[in-house]
């Protein structure tokens, strides 16, 4: 299994980028409106916007500014033969 990045939901992801941006001083990917990276020899950040909750399940997965926003992602092989 390896650890892939871990993913902050957020209604805005301009603002969150300019706020990592401001306290790592590290200039973060905005590869699209919905969504951005920080990539460090030690692991990622990611920021998508509610609109990439889809791509997990659905809008129940996590929720903005409800202390329901990271969702971890691994990668394994094969998930069914891992778990």
């Amino acid at each position: 299994m390896n650890f892939v990045s871990t993913r902050i939901i957020t209604a805005d992801v301009r603002r969150l980028v300019a706020f990592y941006e401001e306290v790592t001083g590290t200039l973060l990917t905005l590869y699209t409106d919905d969504f951005a990276e920080l990539t460090t020899e030690a692991g990622t950040l990611a920021i998508g916007s509610t609109r990439t909750l889809q791509l997990f399940g659905g809008d129940h997965v996590a929720r903005p500014a409800a202390n329901q926003t990271a969702i971890i992602e691994f990668r394994v092989a094969d998930v069914d033969a891992d778990y």
